[in-house]
């Protein structure tokens, strides 16, 4: 699918003589739409050059990585396993059963458990419990993934800032990588408290131009209010751009605050990034009886 960037506009913009655009990631593929195309298009390819069979990976119960990498697993030809964080639920949510219907392989962890992720012990009795696997960490974030997010900017986008939402940081590395020294990249986290970002990125770049605003979490990770949710839908009405609420509305809203408390010079050029996750609306729509968009 095209990609194209897309302008918002408002009379706050207009007063503050801001031009605000969002770039539709969301829009590169049908189903594994978003920054997860990026961060598993290297990865996918490296486990069929090391002629691997099965592709297991971790992620929470609503999580698009999960989803995505189940998708892609399928599509490739690859088994795939989902390590999920937390006890299993009587009733499955969409992402979960999505993944599933992809043929993926469900395996709950609880949350004390589930820390021991990258504990090279832990792994070797993943290893002998399934066999030989290729492992993509939880959210995707290795090498190959930093390679991949890299690429989400062009030669068009030459912005004096640059906004992405931030979950395990891999997104917001690959940005930070590509852009020139004098934008400045703007990350929002979704989750609450540090959860060692910083070093996260610090690992994934020796660039400095970046800086993460951490007040619009709205609690932590898939924490949402009635202020986030109004703010979505509003944003869809007038602007016909769908926003999730886990990841792209936290940061639209972010943006938006920060236009109103001067964050951003006059005449300054602002590009956010649409990471993609709507498939985590459907899940937010059924656990809140919501009706936020999914398309």
């Amino acid at each position: 699918m095209k990609i194209y960037t897309q302008e918002i506009l408002l009379p706050l913009l207009k007063s503050k003589n801001i031009r605000l655009f969002i770039k539709r990631i969301d829009q590169n593929h049908s189903i594994a739409s978003g920054n997860k195309l990026y961060k598993l298009k290297y990865n996918f390819i490296e486990a069929k050059n090391q002629n691997t069979k099965i592709i297991l990976t971790f992620g929470g119960a609503y999580s698009n990585h999960i989803a995505a990498t189940a998708y892609l697993a399928k599509e490739h030809g690859f088994k795939s396993i989902g390590i999920i964080r937390g006890e299993q639920q009587s009733n499955l949510n969409p992402t979960i059963k999505f993944a599933e219907y992809q043929g993926m392989e469900i395996h709950y962890l609880n949350r004390n458990d589930y820390r021991l992720k990258e504990n090279l012990f832990f792994l070797k009795k993943l290893y002998k419990k399934f066999g030989k696997f290729y492992l993509i960490p939880e959210g995707g974030t290795n090498n190959l993934a930093i390679k991949g997010t890299s690429e989400i900017l062009d030669s068009n986008d030459i912005h004096d800032f640059i906004c992405c939402p931030v979950g395990t940081g891999g997104t917001i590395s690959g940005i930070i990588n590509s852009v020139a020294q004098n934008q400045m990249v703007l990350g929002f986290p979704v989750i609450k408290g540090d959860c060692g970002l910083k070093d996260s990125i610090s690992h994934w770049t020796g660039k400095t131009n970046y800086e993460l605003i951490s007040d619009y979490h709205f609690g932590g990770y898939a924490k949402i209010n009635n202020q986030l949710v109004d703010f979505i839908k509003d944003f869809n009405l007038l602007q016909k751009v769908p926003l999730d609420a886990i990841y792209t509305g936290k940061m639209m809203f972010g943006v938006i605050d920060l236009v109103i408390k001067d964050r951003f010079p006059v005449n300054s050029s602002i590009l956010a990034i649409h990471t993609g996750g709507l498939q985590g609306n459907i899940g937010i729509n059924e656990r809140f009886s919501l009706n936020l968009p999914i398309n």
